[in-house]
């Protein structure tokens, strides 16, 4: 099996915005989810626009459409999957998006959540550390938001496509 390339290029810029992604990174994977869905209801109306008026929702059916007939099971597995980057077919049309589709398919999943999407438990308590990684991102400028958000959602998911070398790392410039 061959490893999932990590993506290291970060959307988030600033030192406080990097930070706040590693401090999501920190977080266990049902944490991760719970931030996600949490952040989705907090902030829907402000963080959510963004990402449909970028996506391309044709681009992810198997995310978008075969997914919502699932059973709840199958629908935490899959996430818990796409969070934890693992090998499997969803995870691997995940990671093949892009970030600005990928957000939407939070975005679409997030608006579905209670009704075809799996649901937040009744008995749920957050923790500390979600609370405090959310007043954080409520903190930050709109920008800084979508960009914490765009590199999450962009580290998520299996793909084994590697990044292209570089001149500076091959020492060779391309040639046509």
């Amino acid at each position: 099996m061959t490893a999932s390339y990590k993506k290291t290029a970060s959307q988030a810029q600033s030192q406080s915005t990097q930070n706040l992604v590693e401090e999501f990174n920190s977080l266990d994977t049902d944490a991760k989810l719970a931030w996600l869905y949490f952040v989705y209801e907090k902030m829907g109306d402000t963080v959510t626009p963004a990402a449909p008026s970028a996506a391309e929702p044709e681009l992810a059916p198997m995310l978008v459409g075969d997914y919502l007939q699932l059973s709840d099971e199958e629908q935490l597995e899959i996430m818990r999957d796409i969070v934890n980057c693992k090998d499997t077919n969803y995870s691997r049309a995940y990671g093949a998006l892009k970030e600005n589709n990928q957000l939407f398919v939070w975005y679409v999943w997030a608006e579905a959540m209670g009704d075809v999407v799996v649901g937040m438990p009744d008995n749920y308590q957050s923790t500390e550390a979600i609370n405090s990684l959310l007043a954080k991102i409520e903190e930050i400028d709109f920008q800084g938001q979508i960009s914490v958000l765009r590199t999450i959602a962009g580290e998520m998911g299996y793909s084994d496509v590697q990044p292209i070398a570089t001149q500076a790392e091959t020492g060779k410039t391309s040639s046509l």
